[in-house]
């Protein structure tokens, strides 16, 4: 029997056509897959969370798919994070779960890409919005895919919840111009340059 008990699923899309300066030929999309399930562990302290952990990898990949499949693909992805909103009844390490469950999920879905997956996460109220950082899916020091996307439901995650969410990105920031490894000078050997 599946520990996952899922209440409520969301889709979260952006279309970015431009900011201060000229548009890009092709629009960023940034996109997040959020779930929210009942914590299994609420309110009490189990020294064990592997099953937990291991039951979720089949949200993440289910997670992950349904952003391929809004981005158009994983040729078109190219920035990648995970993010945790834990109810007021649970703690951090209930969200730390989704660390491997989510990492895992996307990068077999993206074809093992080296890049470590950001994450953040928290314990909170309902409403509670997070700001997730995204970078480069091969090489976490391309500084232009440094980027962030807000998550959050308005009535979750409850006091015995969790929220847990995947994001992708198609690129990097709109008019970068700050310098650091280039997108072009990847080497993508060890997952940073």
């Amino acid at each position: 029997m599946s520990l996952v008990n899922i209440r409520k699923k969301s889709l979260t899309i952006e279309t970015i056509y431009h900011e201060m300066g000229p548009g890009p030929a092709v629009p960023l999309k940034m996109a997040a897959a959020c779930a929210v399930v009942a914590n299994p562990y609420a309110s009490s302290y189990f020294e064990d969370l592997l099953p937990f952990m291991a039951d979720l990898r089949s949200l993440g990949h289910e997670l992950a798919l349904e952003l391929l499949d809004v981005l158009g693909g994983k040729e078109r992805v190219q920035v990648y994070s995970k993010a945790a909103i834990v109810g007021l009844n649970g703690e951090m390490e209930h969200g730390a779960v989704w660390h491997e469950a989510g990492g895992w999920a996307m990068r077999e879905v993206l074809g093992q890409p080296k890049a470590i997956v950001p994450a953040n996460k928290a314990v909170a109220h309902a409403g509670y919005r997070i700001m997730v950082p995204v970078h480069y899916i091969h090489a976490c020091y391309v500084r232009s895919h440094f980027n962030s996307m807000e998550i959050g439901i308005q009535d979750a995650p409850r006091p015995n919840e969790i929220l847990f969410a995947l994001v992708m990105g198609t690129g990097g920031r709109l008019n970068p111009r700050l310098g650091g490894l280039a997108l072009q000078d990847v080497k993508g050997e060890d997952g940073q340059r």
